[in-house]
């Protein structure tokens, strides 16, 4: 029976495709034994085509296996080989290998020949390939006297090379004396015959040291070609002496040195035939002469080149298809192409193989009484023919076997015995070589073994395949079962497979794949089994990966790469850049999980990979950094199509630094007017690396070029050549010009003077022309030099001009120049404005209306008007007052305007004159109004003094600003007891003669808030607020007195102390907390109670003019002010800090009672809540508590 497993069919997918190699390759290796008999197998021998060094000792080897050992015997050139009887001949020992020792003494060419082995034990023969011995040989180039060349310029050429033949073939190369390789181009390039051809020679060709150098790489050897001299002239530099002299037979070739089409140098005619062997690298040549240089191309004519196997090398001259085949062979036609033409060639190629392997004989293991087969199939072109040897000799003539027989390309074997076991070859050859496969069939009674260790450990990666082996011998062939655990059936289903060879496949292992696993093999002479252990580790995941970076040059940059993976799995994590190492530089750090790279600078771009190994995967993930910077700057500058008024500029663009190049900025340097001063000339695509520049007439232009990117913008090239343009007449006219005058009789004309780059000329000078507008008079001119002004003198007053200004130079004039209007000097006003008067709209606002005045009276261009006014004298105060003037202007001609901010019940005068460009008219007759009483501020002071126990009296002082009669005074007062709720309030009407004033019949011991504020016929004013409270009861402190008069021991006034401290300390700690910004708890109950009576002033609309006085009369705000001597002044600053509860002193009278001060800001009704801002005192803070 023959030696095979009972297989389990399976189909598997694409994606296991890896998988079958690896089993097909543990099946390939299974051999039988070695401590089992069985025929030799030949393991290792020499090449078949064996090269050999003739410095060295020749080895050619010889390796085979078997039980018993095999012996070993050789042939040499077809007769046995007696080493023996060759002293330089050893054997090596245990093997065949032979040792010709050469090196004492002795030839390797007296070796030379067909060798082959014989390994032979009782089982049978296996022999080895005919290995054919060959010493390398490295020849010398034969001496030849090489002439020197002179061509013409344009002419071909082909360097003969004419390399010796050595074995191997040399490799060939040009080189000159300096051992540095010639330089190769589409122009210039080396066959594959090694020789050097030329298209066509140009000047630099010449030289005197074309070598071409045959290198031995067997040896270690070159040799080198006698120099070879070149020298190429041009035709039109020679003189008519040597031209005449030089004949057509001195200058090599024949062809002309004009430009002409292209003709094949290689291969010749319009068609070759190329053979070629399978497997080989098929290259297709073609060489061409031509001017200007011909370009290569290649087509298959019936056909499609194989893109992953065709390759061009030499500028395209050379095709190459590696791992030829027989649907290669066809025709392919190379075309050489210039301008003057097109040409063709045609290679026919034919692919020949030499034998190859569609299946060899494999060894077969029988046990008595089976059958078998042994298949030997092999393919070529032409078709091999098959042989058969037995132990080493031919089929035909070996001994009889009963159990043998020959079908062509197979050996079936029925009911073997022990005697059938032997050695059979097979020998598939045609012309182009021969195949020979050993393979033994071996007869044998074996129970099972399994070859695998047992107890083996298996680790695998969780949903990755598990192969858990069972290397198995037995004849006849066991049959293989898996089991899983210690009880349980074979595992013959879903998910497991079972191979040829024994192994069990899990294509996807999980975590409850773990466990033991049993190996069992049959046959009829026994059993044998084996236990492994499989392991399902979790993979490992790369969680956080490397991101794509782009960083500038110099800055630094960090990659992130966070690995998980199974606990029992120690991980080693690697860096790569581009697949290499990193460099081995200190600005590269790694970091836990991080690699940071410092001052990344250009070389550091590339893909950056993180790798995690462990013993059972790998992952890795890479991330690309792009290191960008601001280009670098362009080069090459270079000026051509130079015209009078423009020129091209061309440049060469510098790198880009990774971030594209967007645009390009053109400057321009003119070396005669402004050197050292670059202007912005023009800017063109990052596209384009040339531009059409507009010039000017007679600069010296230099020009310099920027690149830009999205970085920002490179360093300027440098400069271009200079070139200076032609002069001409200017092409523009000065610029601004005006005219008007200074004085009341003459006229300044003024102008902006062309620069130096805009006069186009040498001599720049300037027509200044000028006539009255509205007379019949010619224009008057006048040359100046190149200034900016020119004056007219004599001239009326005020009176229009129509004025022009035109630039000239040496060469001619500008255009005809613009006409502007200009105006001759102006003068006072003659005339005051008329009819003024004043309409009074409130208490601080009035209108003012007045005529015109006619224009001619103005003498100039009319500005405005503008109106002084003052206060004569307050209507309430008959003091009298220095007088300030104020002023308002309205501009253009208005004839009203509203005087905004006046004092109330106060009077004004006012007059109103007219303004033009040279001043003020005379004034109109003086106009007086009088404005009305308004609301009064609030009052000046607020004081609460000799607080007693029922009692409070306040003082005030009268408002700073009456703004009118005061009438009265309003108070009203409300209590807040300990929780700050506000009482009832009271309303108190007070003359207005009186600023003192007695509130009787207090609650004691109780805080009161008060409100207070003037009124006029006009209504109230802004009131001011203050807090104060009555004394405490003192017939309660009197029994409290008397309580401390009974307690006389020491003990209680100490606890007295100790208490009286420690309030102390709380009431100093609620100071401060309050103090730092705590907030009056009563504004709500303040809002309740809010004051109808006082309502905020309302300005009228009106229209206003602009002040022209220093001083800034802002309105004044409601709300009152604490000074630091606890009086209340209007006076204090709105924005300072007493308005946000800061600075506050509580203070003491001489009788110890508190007045405080109610620093919040005015307020607008009687009752606001907690918005208070006043610093609580102890005393506050002990009132409360009563």
């Amino acid at each position: 029976m023959q030696l095979k497993i009972m297989p389990k069919k399976k189909r598997l997918s694409a994606g296991r495709v890896p998988l079958i190699l690896f089993l097909c390759q543990m099946i390939s290796a299974l051999d039988v034994p070695l401590d089992l008999v069985q025929p030799p197998t030949i393991t290792q021998q020499s090449p078949k085509d064996y090269i050999i060094d003739p410095r060295e000792n020749i080895v050619i080897q010889c390796e085979a296996k078997g039980k018993p050992p095999p012996s070993f015997s050789w042939t040499r050139n077809g007769t046995h080989f007696d080493i023996d009887k060759d002293p330089l001949v050893t054997m090596k020992a245990g093997s065949g290998t032979l040792i010709i020792n050469i090196m004492s003494e002795g030839k390797a060419e007296t070796y030379e020949g067909v060798y082959q082995c014989t390994a032979r034990n009782e089982r049978g023969a296996a022999i080895s390939n005919n290995i054919v011995v060959r010493p390398s040989r490295s020849p010398l180039w034969t001496k030849e006297k090489l002439e020197p060349l002179t061509l013409r310029s344009g002419q071909s050429l082909v360097l003969p090379c004419r390399p010796p033949i050595g074995l191997p073939p040399a490799i060939i190369f040009w080189m000159d004396n300096s051992f540095q390789r010639l330089p190769q181009s589409e122009r210039v390039s080396q066959g594959l015959n090694g020789d050097l051809y030329f298209s066509n020679v140009l000047p630099e060709d010449s030289r005197e040291d074309y070598i071409c150098y045959a290198r031995f790489n067997h040896t270690q050897t070159i040799q080198q070609k006698q120099p070879i001299s070149v020298k190429v002239i041009l035709v039109d530099e020679l003189n008519d002496t040597i031209a005449a002299n030089l004949s057509d037979t001195e200058v090599y070739g024949a062809k002309s040195s004009r430009e002409r089409p292209p003709t094949f140098l290689t291969p010749e005619g319009n068609a070759s035939n190329k053979e070629e062997l399978r497997g080989n690298v098929l290259s297709l040549e073609c060489i061409a002469e031509g001017l200007p240089t011909p370009v290569i191309y290649w087509i298959k004519e019936d056909g499609t080149l194989p893109i992953n196997r065709t390759f061009y090398r030499n500028f395209q001259k050379t095709l190459q298809i590696i791992q030829v085949s027989e649907a290669d062979s066809g025709k392919y036609q190379c075309i050489a192409k210039n301008a003057l033409g097109v040409i063709h060639h045609t290679i026919s190629v034919t692919v020949k193989a030499a034998p190859y392997w569609i299946m060899a004989p494999q060894n077969l293991v029988l046990s008595p009484g089976e059958n078998g087969s042994l298949i030997c199939r092999a393919n070529g072109n032409p078709k091999p023919r098959i042989s058969w040897l037995s132990n080493g000799v031919p089929i035909e003539i070996a001994p009889d076997d009963p159990s043998r027989k020959i079908n062509g390309d197979t050996i079936i074997f029925s009911s073997v015995q022990e005697r059938s076991s032997a050695v059979y070859q097979c020998n598939a050859s045609n012309e182009y070589g021969y195949l020979l496969g050993n393979a033994f069939v071996n007869v044998l009674a074996e129970p099972p073994r399994i070859l695998t260790s047992a107890n083996t450990l298996y680790q695998v990666i969780a949903n990755r395949p598990a192969l858990l082996d069972c290397a198995f011998f037995g004849s006849p062939m066991p049959i293989i079962e898996w089991f899983k655990g210690t009880k349980g059936s074979a595992l013959r289903e879903d998910p497991y497979v079972l191979h040829e060879n024994g192994t069990l496949e899990i294509p996807v292992a999980q975590k409850d794949s773990t466990g033991t696993y049993t190996c069992v093999a049959r046959n009829k002479l026994g059993m044998a089994k084996n236990e492994v252990h499989l392991e399902i580790k979790d993979p490992t995941r790369i969680v956080k990966q490397p991101e794509y970076a782009v960083v500038q040059r110099g800055s630094t940059v960090s990659f992130e790469c966070k690995v998980k993976h199974d606990h029992t799995l120690i991980p080693t994590v690697t860096w790569l850049k581009d697949n290499g190492e990193l460099p081995s530089d200190g600005r590269f750090t790694i970091d836990k999980d991080h690699l940071v790279v410092a001052d990344v600078s250009d070389n550091d771009g590339g893909t950056y990979t993180c790798v995690a190994n462990t013993t059972l995967d790998n992952v890795s993930a890479s991330a690309v950094l792009s290191v960008v910077d601001v280009p670098n700057p362009p080069f090459d500058l270079e000026l051509t199509d130079q015209l009078d008024k423009s020129v091209q500029l061309s440049w060469t663009p510098g790198d880009d630094n990774n971030s594209p190049i967007t645009k390009f900025v053109i400057e321009y340097e003119d070396a005669m007017h402004e050197a050292g001063l670059w202007h912005h000339q023009t800017e063109v695509p990052g596209t384009q690396t040339t531009a059409q520049l507009k010039l000017s007439p007679y600069v010296n232009y230099s020009f310099r070029v920027m690149a830009e990117n999205s970085l920002g913008r490179s360093l300027p090239s440098e400069a271009s050549e200079q070139y200076l343009t032609k002069a001409a007449e200017p092409d523009k006219n000065p610029m601004t010009v005006e005219g008007l005058g200074s004085e009341p009789d003459n006229l300044v004309i003024t102008w902006q003077p062309l620069n130096g780059f805009e006069s186009n000329g040498p001599g720049l000078q300037y027509k200044v022309s000028w006539r009255q507008k509205d007379g019949d008079d010619e224009w008057t001119s006048v040359v100046v030099a190149n200034v900016s002004k020119y004056i007219v003198s004599g001239t009326p007053t005020f009176v229009p001009y129509l004025i022009k200004v035109q630039a000239l130079n040496d060469v001619g004039f500008a255009p005809e120049p613009a006409v502007v209007m200009g105006h001759s000097g102006e003068d006072l006003p003659m005339v005051a404005p008329g009819n003024v008067h004043v309409t009074v709209v409130n208490s601080t606002l009035a209108e003012v209306h007045w005529d015109p005045v006619p224009l001619k009276s103005v003498r100039g261009h009319l500005q405005g008007y503008r109106i002084y006014y003052w206060t004569d004298q307050n209507s309430s105060k008959r003091n009298r007052r220095h007088i300030e003037k104020k002023i308002l202007t309205f501009q253009g001609s208005k004839t009203h305007g509203m005087l905004p901010g006046l004092e109330p019940f106060s009077h004004y005068t006012l007059n109103v004159r007219v303004v033009n460009g040279k001043g003020e008219g005379p004034a109109s007759p003086d106009r007086v109004f009088h404005t009305p009483e308004g609301v009064p501020s609030a009052p000046s002071s607020l004081k609460i003094v000799n607080p007693t126990l029922d009692s409070l009296t306040l003082e005030w002082d009268p408002p700073s600003h009456p703004n009118g009669i005061l009438t009265e005074y309003t108070l009203k007062y409300q209590p807040i007891n300990s929780t700050h709720e506000l009482g009832p309030l009271v309303d108190l009407k007070i003359p207005a003669n009186k600023t003192r004033w007695t509130l009787k019949n207090l609650n004691f011991s109780t805080r009161y808030k008060f409100y207070f504020y003037a009124q006029t016929s006009a209504g109230s004013g802004s009131q001011i607020t203050e807090e104060a409270v009555t004394t405490v009861d003192e017939g309660k402190m009197a029994m409290a007195s008397r309580q401390v008069d009974i307690a006389t021991q020491g003990w209680f006034i100490g606890l007295m102390c100790a208490v009286a401290l420690l309030i102390l300390i709380l009431l100093i700690v609620c100071f401060i907390r309050r103090n730092k910004g705590g907030k009056y708890p009563v504004k709500e109950k303040e809002d309740a109670h809010a004051d109808p009576e006082i309502q905020p002033m309302k300005e009228d609309d009106g229209t206003f003019g602009e002040y022209s006085d220093a001083e800034d009369h802002k309105p004044l705000k409601k709300g009152s002010r604490t000074p630091s001597d606890r009086t209340v002044k209007k006076e204090d600053s709105d924005d300072s800090l007493v308005d946000y509860g800061e600075g506050v002193n509580g203070q003491f009278n001489e009788d110890g009672s508190f007045i405080g001060q109610y620093s919040g800001k005015k307020e607008k009704e009687p009752a606001e809540g907690n918005e208070s801002s006043e610093a609580p005192s102890p005393v506050n803070a002990m009132n409360s508590f009563v």
